[in-house]
């Protein structure tokens, strides 16, 4: 997942020359496991609040030298405007990371609670005090646009930033500066209910009391904990009382999330309205260079198809000895011993070794990743560490982006790190090749990174590991494909149906959220599997459908869909492939998402690319099969 807020790397042609990849070999003494506070942002809270202070007075003085300038626009004025904005963003951005990651190691901690509110509130007032610029910039003419390029030939170097940020958005812009300080507002606020909900779930959500185990021990059930035992234990009722644990539980919580999440609904929407858009859907298909059209084309794909999974469900099955499948057998690893533990550093020997056919950039990014304190690795829940995992860029600072784990050793956390590890490789590869505005995209371009990692994972995994470890990992990703492609798709789904629910009665219950994710459910889910006969509330853990960033999860279906096509090309022609993707990496929003995929890959989103991919899960379920047949 990757988190962010409201002189190239580029090696030569030598993609598939193994010997460079393979003489950077990582030494396990240098690796850190730690962000050890982050002290290499700041060197401690007090030095990140005098940073604040100072960034405190920027607003202010981006107002009085620039308002009276805008009257009069000239090209020279815009070029100095969108540097010094361009240098406010960045120590934003810089304070953010360390302020939203110090957050993320103890969600508790009462002073970094503070510090990420005055921060949203910070970006909030900056957004209010430049509000004649995005009112002036987003109601230019074409033609005034022109006379300002002519004016100034350094603005060349920003026209796609200028295109995406301002002039594609003129018939979506703030009426008057009035109307601009307004939506800053209500972002705020949408800002202010993200942290309320992300705490909810650390905190209470997905923490559900403990069980006792057969062997009369006390399991205290949390979001770790859970992971760890649906996939380790072999005793069938230490895992359904476990997940019983966690779904009576989630339905208890169910109504104070669903009165938090109608609050944000009815603010996503209201404030999509106000920039002339139908809902906040629209507004994301928009920001994303997509139609409802195509993501209801991938979605009718998906669920048309979904029984392509059904062999695998049925390998399932009949590797557990298990008949019927039930919800809590879904997790279990495949393998003889499904408790095994992987160390950190195996771990991270075998991520580096799936790299080795990539582009040598790929090994040197990791290795700067690994041994620079960039990754918080182990989890933490009895002091507030938040559950889950993310990359954080770092691009303002062109250093290694931060990668916050929660590793219990499993081997669901080894496609994590890979997982993870893309987006690094992504963002350090934009970091150092195209100006700092350019090092972005949407959701769904930054889950390409990190999803075709995990193909490379597989793969490497497939090659060397014994038939026994082999067959679970690719079990397992056969599952996360199921997951992709009907769980990811079915969360948007339901935040759009769910704030149409919110939209036409105002606060909506627990009961109700749970029935609609239930309905929904039903149309994405296998038959294969006896799921409870009770409305489920697993919407209530997913930090995703709370965040500002509506409709995420779609990126996640999207991406994959996108990998499997780049996957199949990476295979037929590595040296050719290799060479566009790393341009494709480094590219950041210099185009938009579908000129790049073109340019670079001649792929369009159609339903070709959602068929496809679904053909190439059946030959991962073939390749399952066959696996099994040799062992």
């Amino acid at each position: 997942m990757l988190m962010t807020m409201p002189g190239a790397i580029i090696a030569q042609n030598n993609a598939t020359d193994q010997s460079q990849n393979a003489s950077q070999v990582l030494d396990a003494s240098n690796v850190t496991t730690s962000w050890n506070n982050l002290t290499f942002i700041f060197r401690d809270k007090d030095a990140a609040r005098s940073e604040y202070d100072r960034l405190k007075l920027v607003p202010e003085s981006m107002n009085n030298t620039y308002r009276p300038k805008f009257e009069n626009l000239t090209g020279h004025v815009l070029l100095s405007y969108i540097k010094d904005q361009e240098n406010f963003s960045k120590s934003l951005d810089v304070m953010w990371s360390y302020v939203s990651g110090m957050n993320s190691l103890n969600v508790n901690d009462k002073f970094f609670e503070s510090f990420l509110s005055d921060a949203q509130n910070l970006s909030t007032e900056y957004n209010k005090a430049i509000s004649y610029e995005d009112v002036k910039l987003k109601s230019l003419s074409r033609a005034e646009w022109d006379r300002l390029f002519a004016e100034e030939p350094g603005l060349e170097m920003y026209r796609a930033y200028l295109e995406a940020s301002y002039i594609r958005y003129a018939d979506h812009r703030p009426r008057n500066e009035t109307h601009a300080v307004y939506i800053a507002d209500l972002q705020n606020q949408r800002m202010k209910l993200e942290t309320e909900a992300l705490k909810k779930v650390t905190n209470n959500v997905t923490k559900a009391g403990n069980i006792t185990l057969d062997d009369g021990t006390q399991y205290q059930v949390d979001s770790g904990s859970y992971s760890k035992l649906m996939s380790t234990d072999a005793n069938r009722n230490n895992r359904k009382k476990c997940y019983d644990a966690r779904f009576y539980h989630m339905v208890n919580e169910s109504e104070r999330m669903a009165a938090l999440y109608s609050q944000k609904a009815l603010l996503d929407d209201r404030l999509a309205r106000e920039l002339n858009f139908t809902d906040a859907y629209q507004s994301k298909m928009y920001e994303d260079y997509m139609t409802a059209d195509q993501v209801a084309v991938m979605n009718t794909v998906f669920k048309d198809r979904k029984a392509d999974f059904d062999r695998y469900f049925e390998f399932r099955k009949a590797r557990l000895g298990l008949d019927p499948l039930r919800p809590y057998d879904l997790d279990l690893q495949l393998m003889k011993n499904p408790d095994k533990n992987y160390s950190y550093i195996e771990a991270l020997s075998d991520v580096q070794k799936s790299y080795s056919k990539m582009d040598p950039a790929f090994n040197q990014i990791f290795i700067k990743t690994v041994t620079s304190s960039s990754i918080d690795v182990y989890p933490n829940p009895d002091h507030g560490k938040q559950p889950g995992g993310y990359c954080q860029y770092l691009s303002a600072l062109k250093r290694p982006a931060l990668i916050f784990l929660n590793f219990n050793g499993l081997l669901d956390d080894l496609t994590t790190i890979t997982h993870e590890m893309g987006h690094a490789i992504n963002s350090y590869l934009m970091a150092n090749s195209v100006d700092y505005l350019y090092c972005g995209g949407t959701m769904y371009e930054a889950e390409v990174a990190s999803t075709f990692d995990e193909e490379l994972f597989v793969d490497y995994a497939i090659e060397n590991y014994d038939q026994d470890t082999a067959t679970a990992i690719l079990a397992q990703h056969i599952s996360d494909y199921n997951n992709l492609f009907t769980r990811q798709t079915q969360i948007t789904e339901f935040e759009r149906q769910a704030h149409e629910l919110c939209q036409k009665n105002g606060n909506v219950s627990g009961a109700e959220m749970n029935a609609l994710w239930t309905k929904l459910w039903k149309e994405y889910r296998t038959d294969k599997v006896e799921f409870y006969p009770e409305d489920w509330a697993d919407w209530t853990r997913i930090s995703h459908v709370y965040f500002t960033n509506n409709y995420y999860t779609y990126s996640y279906s999207l991406s994959q869909a996108i990998t499997l096509s780049l996957f199949k090309k990476y295979k037929d022609d590595p040296v050719e492939f290799n060479k566009n993707y790393i341009a494709y990496l480094s590219a950041g929003t210099t185009m938009t998402p579908p000129e790049k995929l073109r340019k670079y890959f001649g792929i369009e989103m159609n339903r070709q690319l959602f068929e496809d991919a679904m053909d190439m899960v059946k030959l991962r379920v073939d390749q399952l099969e066959e696996l099994d047949k040799k062992a």
